[in-house]
């Protein structure tokens, strides 16, 4: 009975790990999109997004002035948007990220610009902007997954294919060096 229920449990773990494996990066992806998609949309309305205004002051700082609110909100917008549109239908994959991380790396200076904004008890309580802000390293991870299988590569739950792939790696990197 017993050797039956792990057997059993065993088949289903592989099923389960299986469709994960096979799914998990698209679900990623559009998830993402969806994500990005929305955020950007918002922007395009003055006030609707609870990171406008930061946003704007950001983009302002950084460009010294030169660029303002009226412009960077719908650039930003535009630009967010795109990045949504391009990870749910996964065109063009690696200029989508390439927005993504310099997008993201713009995201986390309100850090460092607006501490008083962002931080309550330096370095251990955000405040609710910075807390925004730092849920973007779950972004940035999300998005280094995805790029991990753009070049046609994807997850597997084959420990045999796995220690093949990594046994590659290995041979490359010997081949590779001096």
């Amino acid at each position: 009975m017993r050797h039956t229920a792990n057997r059993k449990f065993r088949q289903i773990d592989r099923k389960v790990t299986r469709w994960m494996a096979h799914n998990g990066v698209t679900l990623l992806r559009i998830s993402l999109g969806i994500v990005f998609l929305w955020f950007g949309v918002l922007k395009f309305a003055p006030g609707l997004s609870p990171a406008d205004e930061l946003a704007t002051r950001t983009i302002s700082v950084l460009t010294f002035g030169i660029v303002p609110p009226e412009i960077s909100r719908p650039v930003l917008a535009l630009w967010e948007s795109l990045i949504g549109i391009g990870l749910i239908t996964g065109w063009f994959m690696r200029g989508t990220l390439l927005l993504l991380f310099v997008q993201m790396v713009g995201t986390v200076t309100p850090l460092f610009l607006f501490p008083t904004e962002t931080w309550g008890r330096f370095p251990i309580a955000p405040t609710l902007e910075g807390q925004y802000i730092i849920k973007n390293i779950v972004l940035v991870s999300a998005g280094m997954v995805i790029g991990a299988t753009v070049r046609s590569g994807g997850l597997t739950d084959d420990p045999i294919i796995l220690e093949q792939a990594r046994a590659a790696e290995i041979e490359d990197e010997q081949i590779t060096q001096p």
